[in-house]
């Protein structure tokens, strides 16, 4: 089977534009940089989630669901536009969230409430934000209970988990290598490497896959990962490649897997000086904006490899900007910008 063959819903506005970085490589001294804008997807100040929403809500629509509940952290971006494109299909909405209810909502949690979910429940955080869906903590007993809740009132609702399905993830990020190949060729060249966060996996395996479909695996994918060692972050995006290979119904070949994990600093959401560091240097010198969990981090990284040497003067480096601008609008998030200087 060929991705274009599954079913998908449109939402995003695709491609997302492809921004060459002349001052940051500059300032670097190497490699040519270049930014992929999934940040301007479209829905609610767009995201890399829609990529993935648009194969699980064809998913929900074959499943006959009355309903859509998802989980995140309380400033989650996937939380987000998971309700902004349940908004657009017409289907409630309900977000169970990791942390205390804040005394007023800002950042992701205000466009929840002015994209007007069906309901919000807080629940404590577990001592993994991001829990790994075999050994769910409270917010995975919490999406059970309210699932429960929901069937017995007649409801028929459709489950996604915290930043998609693995499989969902891969089906949306591999055709977008084949964008950025495209668009690179109009003038000429051709990606070496892609750059991205890495946090619930998907969207590094997706990338992983279109570098192999596509490629032939000749474009690396190096991610850095915002919130966990790289050796619990390898086995799940293996885990996931294996399905989407089976699903497809292709050989799988063997994958090479970078993730660097010495820029998560203390911790998910955390903030360190060098994200701080990045996420003004390319405001300064790029007018692009970054923000402080997922690309800001991401950033530190590729600039911290870049000044190691990682890269040729002249290769092409492609950043993945996956979106999360609202999060620099929260009153906390402004604070460890400020503190982190």
């Amino acid at each position: 089977m060929q991705i274009g063959e599954v079913r998908r819903k449109r939402l995003a506005l695709l491609p997302s534009p492809l921004q060459e970085l002349p001052a940051l490589s500059r300032e670097l001294g190497g490699p040519r940089l270049f930014v992929k804008r999934d940040d301007l997807t479209g829905l609610a100040l767009g995201g890399n989630k829609l990529r993935k929403l648009e194969y699980a809500l064809a998913e929900a629509e074959e499943f006959g669901a009355t309903c859509v509940i998802t989980s995140g952290a309380v400033q989650s971006n996937h939380c987000r536009l998971t309700a902004a494109a349940c908004a657009v299909v017409g289907l409630p909405c309900h977000l169970v969230l990791a942390g205390d209810e804040p005394a007023a909502p800002s950042g992701n949690l205000f466009l929840d409430e002015i994209l007007d979910v069906a309901s919000l429940r807080f629940v404590p955080r577990g001592p993994d934000q991001k829990e790994p869906p075999e050994r769910p903590g409270p917010v995975g007993m919490a999406v059970e209970a309210l699932q429960q809740e929901l069937e017995h009132a007649g409801e028929r609702p459709y489950v996604i988990p915290n930043g998609c399905r693995a499989l969902h993830g891969a089906l949306g990020y591999a055709p977008c290598v084949q964008e950025l190949v495209w668009q690179l060729h109009e003038i000429n060249l051709s990606p070496n490497w892609i750059v991205s966060a890495c946090g619930t996996t998907s969207t590094q395996g997706g990338l992983i896959l279109g570098s192999e479909l596509y490629c032939g695996g000749e474009v690396r994918v190096a991610g850095i990962s915002v919130s966990r060692a790289g050796a619990r972050l390898v086995p799940r995006i293996c885990e996931g490649l294996g399905e989407a290979y089976a699903f497809l119904g292709r050989a799988e070949p063997e994958h090479e897997i970078l993730i660097y994990d010495a820029y998560v600093g203390p911790g998910y959401g955390l903030p360190t000086s060098e994200m701080a560091e990045a996420v003004r240097l390319t405001a300064r010198l790029e007018g692009l904006i970054l923000d402080p969990v997922y690309t800001g981090k991401a950033m530190a990284g590729l600039i911290d490899l870049a000044r190691q040497g990682m890269w040729g003067r002249d290769e092409i480096v492609v950043f993945l900007h996956t979106g999360g601008i609202p999060a620099l609008f929260v009153p906390e998030k402004i604070d460890d910008l400020r503190s982190a200087r």
